[in-house]
């Protein structure tokens, strides 16, 4: 079961139930993947609204390998969402709004 306090989200990718979360390790990867300077730059990035098709696999992609899942991005372009192309949006916003909120609230 995800812990909200460590950032962790449940979604269910590819017919089965997964833990994402983005530790230092995805954050990383995650600048690196956008050309993003520090955390503020990934933040401002994320915060845009403007996301595309790649930024979302990058970005589950990365919470599944944060939570110990061995896949590659190319797993993740291939995987299945209930809402299609909405749930991996709402998926990737759930994820970045665990890791980005101060408050830890659910």
């Amino acid at each position: 079961m995800p812990n909200k306090y460590r950032g962790e989200i449940g979604a269910e990718l590819g017919g089965r139930q997964r833990t994402l979360v983005l530790t230092l390790g995805a954050l990383a990867e995650l600048e690196s993947a956008f050309g993003a300077g520090d955390l503020m730059a990934l933040a401002e990035r994320f915060g845009s609204g403007r996301v595309s098709s790649r930024d979302l696999i990058r970005i589950i992609g990365a919470g599944l390998r944060g939570a110990g899942e061995a896949v590659s991005d190319d797993d993740v372009a291939v995987m299945t969402v209930e809402g299609g192309a909405a749930g991996f949006v709402r998926i990737a916003a759930d994820l970045i709004g665990a890791t980005f909120d101060e408050s830890g609230a659910p």
